[in-house]
């Protein structure tokens, strides 16, 4: 037997609802270690007193007792596990694991018996039913009767909220009243907070955030009590689960965070985090109310009556005290600006996260811890709005998801890093590991595609190319002249209207001024339209030869014919994508013994495969397929042959056509008597004529322009 027994999937019922977790027997301890809070039970080896086994509603299960009065109870075992059980507790624990049957006859008249924090009704010696005390919220008496309330849990479906016992009058004679006693019983034990003395130190008028206000924080030796102006807050230590100090990013303040379970309540509204605000500057002097000496026995040295320093120093050093937890402060995670937090907003809120050294926490609205044992994975993605910003996305083992927006671009090789030492699952490795740094996140999109982007800049090439064509066709209509792309305007062009001196001048200036403009695009003016070019031949596609081997299948594809029916008897209606998936689902949680097994008859397939594909080729089988496919290039050949003479022909018919066309006139037909407004009319029907031209042109597929043709 090894020195250790671990069990996973075991419960601890915790007022009402059961908590899943991970309970390990060790030579030294017992170890409990909750999934929902990470809460961990300790309990050493040499105070274990009594173990019981007894079958409960989710199988089997354990009560263990200590020698301090404390009891432990854990169910979620198999009846296999009794003896390997018994036997590790004999043989390290020196306790015998007996077994105990609870009573199923239903009865409501027994006994009830006080055994440290537990309340035991038994009928023959046999329990009914246990009632943990410390669940207990109050105790009322009547004449004859005991009313027992109960804390209500928010996580538990049916609540108990109640019970009465009926307690029959004494017949004794020492004259006490039963009913008392036994409510004294109950409430010795009971969670039920009651202001009895002095505090031990009371901070006046902390800043809190969560709850938001300000209040007075009275330390009593067993319980927190938050006193406002509108509402009071009592919070038992032992609801505390962590204590964190956090440093703020402007390096002036500080937070002092306490996580709490179950949560305070008001109303509707449940604070699962008390958030203190601290300046650093602020600084105080406390005098605790108890003597030295009792401060010595109770505290051990961790504190001492008179202290002085900051005020965040001293509130965290009492809680340490008191709750007996440690506080938690950031790791080694340095942010781009040298603080140990990156800014971020979560739910449309700003605040601040923190990556701890074994979670992470967001402060404030609404505060977040992350621990990341509970973490499935995280994400990088990129920022919604603008791409200086990207978004950090973790998503849990129970399925819920954590968005942090807006975190600067800069933050991300930190971040990155920090969570790659953590050995925490990326789901987008691959793409990220690429953008390493804040290189990842720069302004050029042409790091990172975006398809909406680029469809939005071919849009604009289009747009832009568009454009210049009307600019050039725009210019050419002005001046109209055909040979422009040869040598300058002639200056006859400018003394043809028959106007006077003044509009003559005028004239003159809007010619010289369209002149310079000419000069200046001639590019874009005369455009050398390209060859289109000619279309790469298809590839050709292989003949399939059907009398060939067919190919072997994969070792997943033979499991999958081998199981097919099976999924769709165990899963009836499933339809084949489901199928398909199911099957994928299976595939990898099979063991690596059933798939060498498959990956064997793989091979063997293969092997086959490839000795008959020998046989046939040997035997001349692929000549056919061969001559097959070269008859198929052929007829595609002949066809292409047929398309491109009919091309030609086409051609040369629009290329008669353009000879043929008389529709303008060349500069040498302008007589200089004509009038502008007939010269206008000519530009008109002229601009027409190119166009049509233009037309002409892309149908025949001819590089020669309009102009080239006018000149010959």
């Amino acid at each position: 037997m090894g020195d250790t027994l671990e069990f996973n999937d075991i419960h601890q019922e915790m007022k009402g609802s059961w908590n899943d977790g991970r309970l390990r027997f060790s030579k030294q301890s017992v170890v409990y270690k909750s999934h929902k809070t990470g809460k961990v039970d300790n309990i050493p080896a040499p105070e274990l007193s009594a173990a019981q086994w007894r079958r409960v509603c989710l199988g089997h299960g354990i009560k263990l007792v200590t020698s301090t009065g404390h009891i432990y109870k854990y169910d979620g075992f198999k009846d296999t596990d009794f003896d390997k059980i018994s036997a590790f507790f004999k043989t390290n624990y020196k306790v015998e694991l007996a077994e105990k049957d609870m009573c199923v006859k239903g009865w409501n008249w027994g006994t009830a018996k006080f055994s440290g924090s537990l309340l035991s009704f038994e009928v023959s010696d046999s329990p009914v039913f246990e009632i943990p005390l410390s669940s207990v919220s109050q105790c009322a008496t009547g004449k004859n009767e005991v009313t027992v309330e109960f804390h209500q849990n928010d996580d538990a479906e049916v609540s108990l909220m109640e019970v009465r016992f009926y307690v029959p009058p004494n017949t004794g004679d020492d004259g006490s009243d039963p009913v008392e006693g036994f409510a004294q019983n109950v409430l010795s034990k009971a969670d039920v907070i009651q202001a009895t003395g002095d505090a031990v130190c009371v901070f006046k008028e902390l800043q809190c955030l969560t709850p938001r206000g300000r209040y007075d924080i009275r330390i009593y030796p067993s319980f927190l009590h938050l006193h406002g102006k509108t509402f009071d807050y009592k919070i038992p230590y032992t609801t505390v689960l962590r204590l964190f100090l956090l440093p703020h990013k402007d390096q002036r303040q500080m937070f002092f965070v306490i996580s709490l379970d179950p949560p305070i309540k008001q109303g509707q509204t449940r604070y699962h985090f008390l958030i203190l605000l601290f300046s650093k500057d602020e600084d105080l002097s406390l005098a605790l109310n108890m003597s030295e000496d009792e401060v010595e026995k109770r505290f051990d040295g961790k504190l001492s009556k008179n202290m002085s320093g900051t005020l965040y120093e001293i509130v965290s050093r009492v809680m340490k005290a008191l709750v007996n937890r440690k506080i938690t402060v950031p790791g080694n995670f340095q942010g781009h600006s040298g603080s140990q937090c990156i800014t971020c907003a979560y739910k449309a809120s700003s605040g601040l996260l923190y990556p701890l050294e074994r979670g992470f926490i967001y402060v404030h609205k609404p505060p977040v811890h992350l621990r990341f044992e509970e973490i499935s994975c995280v994400n990088f993605a990129r920022g919604t709005t603008t791409t200086r910003s990207f978004d950090f996305e973790i998503e849990t083992k129970q399925n819920n998801q954590y968005t942090f927006s807006n975190i600067e671009r800069e933050e991300y090789g930190k971040l990155f890093d920090f969570v790659n030492a953590k050995k925490l699952n990326i789901k987008n490795r691959g793409v990220k590991e690429g953008m390493k740094g804040a290189d990842g996140y720069s302004d050029s999109d042409e790091d990172q595609h975006d398809a909406y982007l680029e469809r939005m800049k071919q849009e604009g090439k289009i747009r832009e190319e568009g454009d210049g064509s009307d600019e050039s066709e725009g210019d050419s209509d002005e001046s109209f002249n055909p040979g422009e792309e040869d040598d300058d305007v002639p200056e006859e062009y400018d003394s043809n209207a028959s106007v006077s001196d003044s509009e003559g001048e005028d004239g003159d200036s809007e010619d010289e001024g369209k002149k310079k403009k000419v000069e200046k695009k001639p590019k874009k003016v005369v455009k050398e339209k390209k060859e289109r070019k000619e279309r790469k031949p298809r590839k050709e596609k292989k003949v399939k030869d059907a009398a060939a081997p067919k190919r072997p299948m994969s070792a997943y594809m033979l499991w999958l014919n081998g199981n097919r029916e099976r999924i769709k008897s165990e899963h009836p209606g499933i339809s084949i994508t489901e199928i398909s998936k199911k099957a994928g689902e299976m595939w990898k949680q099979l063991g690596k013994d059933r798939k060498e097994e498959w990956d064997k008859k793989a091979e063997e397939a293969k092997k086959q495969y490839e000795k008959a594909m020998k046989e046939y080729k040997e035997s001349g089988g692929g000549a056919a397929a061969a001559a097959a496919a070269a008859s198929v290039t052929k007829e595609k050949k002949k066809k292409g042959g047929k398309v491109e003479a009919k091309k030609k022909s086409g051609g040369e018919k629009e290329k008669k056509k353009e000879v043929g066309n008389d529709s303008f006139k060349s500069k040498e037909f302008i007589s200089s008597e004509e009038s502008s407004s007939d010269s206008d009319h000519d530009r008109g029907s002229k601009r027409k004529a190119s166009d049509d031209e233009e037309e002409e042109e892309e149908a025949a597929s001819t590089p020669a322009s309009s102009e080239e043709s006018g000149s010959d």
